[in-house]
């Protein structure tokens, strides 16, 4: 049993979806999963596992920001053997090619935190996706009649939802970042540390350029198409 999940050998299955807002979680669970049941309410974080298709998958609230995706992350590897993780989450559009609800397939992450400086003592890691979840989550998104854009590329992990110098991040622009959040770069580097698949599927929340965004209810509840995107690349 893990210090922070505090599930039970066995409850949790080898492939993990990971969105960072735990109602998120529990909406996922209730709406793709079926026979679903709880396995973590610590700090409210919730946690559960069900299936897909007939094959067993988990849903993971992982909170905001890398130092507390890291805790989860650590935990679902060392602790429970997890060999996937597909990460679910939200993002901001940086640029107009850009809109808002479209998905972005994070092929590689930029970041500004010091996560993976102190690690490797000062030199700029790459932190990437695993191809075979990338390869996946295209050819899944690009099998959807109808569904919105998606784009594959760089997004950049920030450690501050509130920059203090928010101009920085056009630099980031010009080298071909579609958006921004706040987990990915740390996922990735878990991953690679420890031999694993992740990759981070994002649906566009929030636009920095036009100021469009959604509500928090609809980031909670309507972000579906990532999801089977991420089901479908994990487990299809």
């Amino acid at each position: 049993m893990s210090t922070h999940i505090g599930a039970q050998s066995g409850d949790i299955a080898p492939t993990v979806l990971l969105p960072g807002d735990p109602l998120r979680a529990k909406w996922i669970a209730e709406s793709f999963l079926s026979d679903a049941r709880c396995y973590s309410e610590v700090r409210g974080m919730y946690g559960f596992t069900g299936t897909w298709n007939g094959q067993p998958v988990s849903v993971q609230g992982s909170g905001m920001g890398q130092p507390s995706m890291a805790i989860y992350v650590n935990e679902l590897f060392t602790d429970y053997d997890v060999q996937s993780v597909v990460r679910v989450g939200s993002c901001g559009a940086v640029t107009e090619a850009v809109g808002v609800r479209d998905v972005i397939i994070a092929s590689g992450a930029c970041t500004d935190s010091s996560m993976n400086r102190i690690t490797f003592h000062g030199i700029d890691y790459a932190p990437v996706a695993d191809f075979g979840l990338l390869r996946g989550a295209v050819e899944a998104a690009e099998a959807r009649e109808g569904g919105s854009p998606f784009h594959v590329g760089l997004i950049f992990s920030s450690d501050s939802f509130y920059p203090s110098r928010p101009e920085l991040l056009g630099e980031m622009v010009k080298y071909g970042v579609l958006a921004v959040e706040m987990e990915a770069s740390a996922l990735y580097t878990l991953a690679a540390k420890h031999g694993r698949r992740a990759l981070a599927i994002c649906t566009v929340s929030d636009h920095i350029v036009t100021g469009q965004e959604t509500t928090s209810q609809e980031r909670e509840q309507t972000f579906g198409e990532m999801v089977e995107i991420a089901l479908a690349a994990a487990l299809g």
